[in-house]
């Protein structure tokens, strides 16, 4: 993977070139703020002045998780399925969200029958699962889209990133482990007590073995898109708390490799805050959403369209004819 981050860096001179078009507009210099930023941060990935988003891919992650045996969540593993055909039956909110946004919408469900194995018992997956599912992320990424949101679903999966974000970064268990799907009283108390058993087992795993240990196949397969994605020079906006706990594993194994990503929005999810900034990003909105799904992506994939119509669609100056 150092490979992949020394050939695919940054294009300075076209984020320059855009910068220099920026100063020009019919605007006082930086009075778009972040909007700004986006154009040029779209630039140097795209490797153009004037980037545009012509195909824009959300991609959805669905897995089932071991550790749900532990009574960690309030609703039984056969809603991630349920939830899958809602999304393909176009009735789930990111339906409507990447609608909204221009997002050509995929779901990949991953091996939904077979649930990783319990990772407060021992390690969720083996690394042959893991580079499968790492593999399959890849796949389903289309080289030739301009951006990539991702999300995911999985009942389970918020105890799964609490566990991993603990094993990672330390802390107490209650730092990382919210309510997720609305898990409270003695759910609850279950749910903190895996994450910190999950995460005592398998602390001191480099990065990448720590995902087999704890992670889910969804989790996996993020990690494989996001590698995907920047092979392809495709920018990256990461959903909340699970999408960035997953990128976070590849954070820890090389901070370069999350170069072209961008966390969309700041989750409620109680582990979301110390986790942004352990990844060293500012999230682009600020909502109160924690609902997952790539929803959150799919708002921001709409910012980063404001962003670029912005750049590419006003008058210069000197076209405006003002002097």
């Amino acid at each position: 993977m150092k490979d992949l981050t020394a050939q695919t860096r940054f294009d300075h001179d076209s984020a320059a070139r855009a910068r220099a078009r920026q100063d020009s507009l019919t605007k006082p210099q930086g009075s778009l703020g972040r909007l700004e930023e986006l154009a040029l941060f779209m630039a140097g990935w795209r490797a153009t002045p004037r980037p545009r988003i012509d195909r824009a891919q959300l991609v959805v992650f669905a897995g089932n998780h071991g550790v749900c045996a532990q009574g960690v969540n309030p609703f039984p593993q056969q809603v991630t399925a349920l939830m899958v055909q809602n999304f393909r039956n176009g009735g789930a909110a990111v339906n409507q969200l990447a609608r909204v946004a221009g997002a050509e919408l995929s779901v990949v469900a991953l091996d939904l029958d077979r649930p990783t194995a319990d990772f407060t018992q021992g390690p969720a997956m083996t690394a042959a699962e893991r580079d499968d599912a790492m593999a399959r992320g890849a796949a389903a990424v289309d080289p030739a889209a301009d951006v990539l949101a991702l999300g995911e679903m999985g009942i389970g999966n918020s105890t799964v990133s609490a566990a991993l974000c603990l094993a990672l970064f330390g802390g107490r268990a209650d730092d990382w482990t919210g309510a997720g799907t609305g898990a409270e009283g003695d759910t609850m108390a279950r749910k903190i007590a895996a994450v910190a058993t999950g995460a005592a087992r398998h602390r001191g795993l480099a990065p990448l073995d720590l995902l087999a240990a704890i992670g889910g196949r969804e989790q996996a397969a993020i990690c494989g898109a996001i590698i995907a994605a920047r092979a392809s020079r495709i920018p990256v906006l990461l959903d909340g708390f699970i999408c960035c706990s997953a990128a976070a594993v590849l954070h820890a194994h090389d901070p370069a490799l999350l170069d072209h990503c961008l966390i969309a929005h700041a989750s409620a999810e109680p582990g979301h805050a110390p986790l942004v900034q352990q990844l060293g990003k500012r999230p682009l909105l600020s909502l109160d959403m924690r609902l997952g799904e790539g929803s959150g992506a799919a708002v921001a994939l709409s910012l980063l369209r404001h962003a670029l119509e912005m750049h590419d669609g006003m008058a210069t100056f000197a076209e405006a004819g003002i002097a």
